[in-house]
C-alpha cells in the first residue's frame, strides 16, 4: 500500500514537472527574445545619445510622446509592475498583451533622451504581458495564470540581469513582505533560466562586476573567530545607511509623483516640467553622469557603476544625485525601472561609505548594490542570491548581514505600491 502511494506521488510530481516545463517553453523563449531585443535597443540608444549630446534638449519632448503613447494606447499599461502584481493578488482585468511593447518603446526613449531610469520594470512588464497573453491561448484557470504571471516576472528580471536564481526568488519574494510564493517555485526557476539561457543564446552579454581579494588582518582574538568582527560592524552600520537610502528613494519616488499630480492638472505638462529640470541640473552640475542608466561610461573618468568598484570612482554624493535624478525621472512619468539605478546609488554609497569607514572599496560597493534594491524592493533573499551570482560565494554572510540589515532599515516602504504586507518586518508584542 505505502509502495503504490509512494509511486503515485512520484507519478504526480513528474507529471506536474513536464506538464509546467511545457507550458513554461514557448513563454520563457518568448520573454528572453523579447528582452534581448530590448537590451539591444537600449545599448544602441545609450550610446547614440553618448555621440549626440544635444539629445538630451528634447528631453521635455520625448516626455510628451510618452503620454501621448500611454494615453491612445497604453492607457490600461499605466500602473506598470503594479498591474502585473495586483493580477496576481486578484485577477481582474488581465494584463494587456500591448504593454510588452508600449514600455519597451517608451523606456527606449526615455534613454535616447537622457532620462535616468533603469530596465528591470520593463523586462518584469515584457514578462508578465507576453505570459498572460499565453495564459489566455492556454486557456489556462485563475490559480495557473497567476503561477505563469509569477514564471512571467521571473523569467523577464533573469533574463535581464543574467541572474536566473535570483529572476526565480525575486519573482516569488515581491509579491508581499514576509512571505514567499513557494506554489510558483517550480514554473519559476524553469522559467527564469530558460529566458536567461534565451538571452545569451542572442549573444546578448551583461557586464561583469568584481570584488578584489581582501587581505586578512590580525586584530584581537583573531586568531579563534572565523569571521573579521570588525570588519562586520562597518557592514552593519553601512548597511543601516544603505537601507535609510532605501527608504529615501521609494519615499521621493511616490511623493514626487503625488506633488507633481496635484499642482500641475495639464497631464503632458508634467513630463515637461521634469525633462527642463534634469536639463537644468545636468549642466548646473557641469557633467552628464546621472543620465540614463549609469554603467556604461559617456566618456574617461564618468562615475558610473563599474568605476565605482575602484577607489575614487565615484564623488561623494554621486548617491544622492543619482536619487534626485531618477526620482524626478520616473515620478514625472518617464518610463523605465528602478533598479539599476538603485544598483547605482548602492555602489557609489558604498564607495563613499568604504573611505569614511577605512573599508575595502570593491566590497562595499559590492554590498551597496544589493542591499540598497534589498531594502527598497523588500526582497532580501534575492538579493543575497544575486550578491553571490554577480559577485561569488566567497564573502555570501556580508552580503546576507547587508541584505536583511537593510531590508530592516527601509520600514515598511517600497517602490512597488501593489506589494502587500504579509508578515510585519517588526513585532510588538503585549
Amino acid at each position: 500500500m505505502k509502495h503504490n502511494k509512494f509511486l503515485f506521488e512520484h507519478l504526480s510530481v513528474f507529471k506536474y514537472a513536464v506538464r509546467w516545463t511545457l507550458l513554461i517553453l514557448p513563454v520563457a523563449i518568448a520573454i528572453g527574445s523579447m528582452v534581448a531585443l530590448f537590451l539591444w535597443l537600449l545599448g544602441w540608444a545609450i550610446h547614440f545619445r553618448f555621440q549626440h549630446t544635444c539629445l538630451i534638449f528634447l528631453l521635455p519632448l520625448a516626455g510628451i510622446v510618452i503620454h501621448l503613447i500611454y494615453q491612445s494606447v497604453g492607457r490600461s499599461s499605466e500602473k506598470g509592475n503594479n498591474l502585473i502584481m495586483d493580477e496576481i493578488h486578484r485577477p481582474g482585468g488581465g494584463v494587456p498583451r500591448q504593454m510588452a511593447p508600449v514600455i519597451l518603446i517608451t523606456t527606449v526613449i526615455t534613454h535616447l533622451f537622457g532620462g535616468s531610469a533603469g530596465r528591470e520594470g520593463t523586462a518584469v512588464q515584457i514578462g508578465g504581458s507576453i505570459a498572460g497573453m499565453f495564459s489566455r491561448w492556454f486557456k489556462l484557470n485563475e490559480v495557473d495564470t497567476k503561477m505563469l504571471l509569477t514564471a512571467g516576472i521571473a523569467a523577464g528580471f533573469g533574463a535581464v540581469f543574467g541572474t536566473p536564481l535570483t529572476g526565480a526568488i525575486f519573482a516569488m519574494e515581491v509579491l508581499a513582505i514576509g512571505r514567499i510564493e513557494y506554489k510558483a517555485l517550480l514554473p519559476a526557476l524553469i522559467a527564469s533560466v530558460l529566458g536567461d539561457l534565451t538571452v545569451s543564446a542572442w549573444g546578448i552579454h551583461h557586464t561583469a562586476y568584481h570584488i578584489d581579494h581582501i587581505e586578512k588582518s590580525a586584530y584581537f582574538l583573531s586568531e579563534y573567530l572565523p569571521v573579521n568582527l570588525l570588519l562586520l560592524s562597518k557592514v552593519i552600520l553601512a548597511s543601516t545607511l544603505f537601507g535609510l537610502a532605501s527608504y529615501l528613494f521609494a519615499v521621493m519616488v511616490h511623493e514626487i509623483k503625488a506633488f507633481f499630480s496635484k499642482v500641475c492638472k495639464i497631464q503632458w505638462l508634467i513630463p515637461v516640467i521634469g525633462g527642463l529640470i534634469i536639463i537644468g541640473l545636468t549642466y548646473a552640475i557641469g557633467k552628464p553622469d546621472y543620465l540614463s542608466l549609469g554603467v556604461d561610461s559617456e566618456y574617461q573618468g564618468a562615475v558610473t557603476i563599474p568605476s565605482a568598484f575602484q577607489p575614487g570612482g565615484a564623488d561623494t554624493w554621486s548617491w544622492l544625485w543619482k536619487t534626485i535624478y531618477t526620482t524626478l525621472t520616473l515620478g514625472t512619468g518617464f518610463k523605465g525601472g528602478e533598479v539599476t539605478p538603485l544598483f547605482y546609488i548602492g555602489a557609489t554609497l558604498g564607495n563613499a561609505l568604504s573611505t569614511l569607514l577605512n573599508a575595502p572599496v570593491s566590497l562595499f560597493a559590492a554590498l551597496g548594490f544589493i542591499a540598497v534594491f534589498a531594502g527598497a524592493t523588500n526582497t532580501p533573499l534575492a538579493c543575497t542570491i544575486m550578491g553571490i551570482e554577480l559577485f561569488g560565494s566567497e564573502y555570501t554572510m556580508f552580503f546576507a548581514v547587508a541584505c536583511f540589515t537593510a531590508y530592516f532599515f527601509s520600514g515598511h516602504s517600497g517602490i512597488y505600491s501593489s506589494q502587500r504586507i504579509a508578515v510585519p518586518k517588526i513585532f510588538t508584542g503585549t
